[in-house]
């Protein structure tokens, strides 16, 4: 396959958008359109993902040269890492779209486009003025969504979305511009490649503590890690379905792979030494969002929390500088994505069917809709770990992970768990299966476009669960190489 594929799945959402809004008003059309592209992409994807060799390093890369003066390249290409992450997203986002399928705009479905292509490329970018770029472009449209088809204080909540996001990109550009600066100054000519920087030597301790952070401010932002993380809650419940989706599901994990694929390369003894802090504090989040969804009436909010508390354990995971944690903590991110992603949207039909998202109005679900309950109850139990789940996999590798790094971490990891499937199960009870006071809520079944939409999902549960040497073996050898050579580097730093 050709190595321009990269530039075909970044940029076909970007044109075919752009065409929609000067070709056509028909909102129909406009999605039927945009959902046709999504399934080009996957197809593409998927066509990648087959070819891929997982014991060779970055394939199918581009590396032509965009701004020369100051050595800023179009360089793109794909790892195990990145492509596990493209495979998700491939999949993941042209069967949401059954989900959303009435009632959205021309608008709603353009933006969901725009924002498609700036993930793609923020993720498979190689330069990291080329990530910058993608990751501003993919920004703009979430806020366009919130700001136009969000719920309540939708503007005051698209201008703090705006104000948290926009003040760790800036950090993030001084910190590119610093290491631009840098590498010039050490080697006499200009390159943004991740893989350049990684050469730099002239930077001294006090330095690079500050570029980590700035970098760490951008990206934590992102998941969000704590204490970062207050946006999250009003976004979350006011933002409409839609944007909640890309927020949680994909975004989200955009901000781990970028630790993972910049912060950590460009600066590994930095990593290495202040490991164990972020272990600490990855746990620490676990615990407290864990406990605060616990304390949630608003459905959406729990799940705000949950998904927060999911990707502390993933943080943690990333820094417990052993191959099973990095595995588990992307494994995670492929597992939390389809379980959160599809629980979100499942309350997106509660709250357009029954008017509420309170857990204490709900109740009586199961009975109205029993097939909708059912994909609510699998998509649960991949979200706690159950056995025979992808969640269970992937949270178990983590705290193997944690465990081989500190032994008391290990176990405290292991019980942490019992957190998530307390306010999982509490709210399961509560919202779904318990009678409630009074009538029963006027809830809908799933549609049959519905139950299409998130069957590849529940399939991935179990197939994950069961059979998860199928897609580890994809990115484990490069997290294993990757792993032995950041602690090589970083020893020698």
């Amino acid at each position: 396959m050709s190595a321009d594929v990269l530039s075909f799945i970044i940029f076909l959402p970007a044109v075919v958008a752009f065409g929609l809004l000067v070709t056509t008003k028909n909102i129909e059309a406009v999605r039927n359109m945009a959902f046709l592209t999504t399934i080009v992409v996957l197809a593409l994807v998927l066509k990648l993902y087959l070819e891929f060799e997982p014991s060779e390093g970055i394939q199918f890369v581009t590396n032509a040269s965009w701004i020369s003066s100051y050595g800023i390249n179009y360089y793109i290409g794909v790892d195990g890492i990145s492509l596990t992450i493209l495979m998700m997203i491939a999949i993941l986002i042209p069967t949401s779209y059954l989900l959303l399928w009435e009632g959205r705009t021309k608008g709603y479905w353009i933006n969901m486009l725009l924002v498609q292509t700036g993930v793609t490329g923020s993720l498979l970018s190689l330069d990291i003025v080329l990530f910058y770029f993608f990751w501003e472009v993919m920004l703009l449209p979430v806020f366009l969504l919130i700001g136009i088809y969000g719920f309540g204080q939708k503007e005051f909540t698209t201008i703090k979305v705006t104000v948290y996001t926009m003040a760790g990109s800036l950090l993030m550009f001084v910190a590119v511009l610093y290491l631009g600066v840098t590498f010039n100054s050490e080697f006499g000519y200009w390159s943004f490649q991740y893989t350049d920087l990684m050469r730099i030597t002239t930077l001294n301790y006090n330095e690079k503590i500050w570029l980590f952070l700035a970098f760490l401010a951008a990206f934590a932002i992102k998941i969000p890690i704590f204490p970062l993380h207050t946006w999250i809650m009003e976004t979350y419940k006011n933002a409409p379905t839609g944007a909640v989706f890309l927020l949680s599901s994909i975004m989200a994990k955009l901000g781990v792979y970028a630790i993972i694929r910049f912060m950590i390369p460009i600066f590994p003894d930095i990593y290495v030494e202040f490991s164990m802090w972020f272990v600490i504090f990855g746990l620490f989040g676990l615990i407290y969002f864990g406990i605060v969804a616990l304390m949630q009436d608003d459905i959406k909010r729990m799940f705000a929390y949950s998904s927060a508390s999911h990707l502390s354990f993933i943080s943690a995971g990333i820094f417990s500088l052993n191959a099973y944690g990095i595995n588990g903590a992307l494994y995670l991110i492929i597992a939390h994505a389809i379980a959160t992603g599809a629980l979100f949207l499942l309350v997106g039909i509660i709250h357009d069917e029954t008017g509420t998202k309170s857990i204490k109005k709900l109740g009586g679900l199961a009975k109205t809709a029993p097939i909708f309950t059912v994909i609510f109850a699998i998509m649960l139990f991949a979200n706690v770990g159950l056995p025979g789940t992808n969640g269970f996999v992937s949270e178990l590798l983590i705290i193997f992970g944690i465990y081989e790094f500190n032994h008391t971490l290990g176990y405290i990891s292991a019980l942490t768990v019992i957190i998530g499937a307390s306010y999982m199960l509490w709210m399961f009870q509560r919202a779904i299966l318990q009678d409630r006071d009074g009538e029963c809520l006027n809830m809908r079944d799933l549609k049959i476009k519905e139950i299409i939409g998130l069957t590849p999902w529940v399939i991935l549960v179990f197939l994950m669960g069961i059979y998860p040497d199928i897609f580890i073996d994809k990115f484990e050898p490069t997290v294993t190489h990757y792993i032995n050579d950041i602690l090589k580097i970083g020893a020698m730093k």
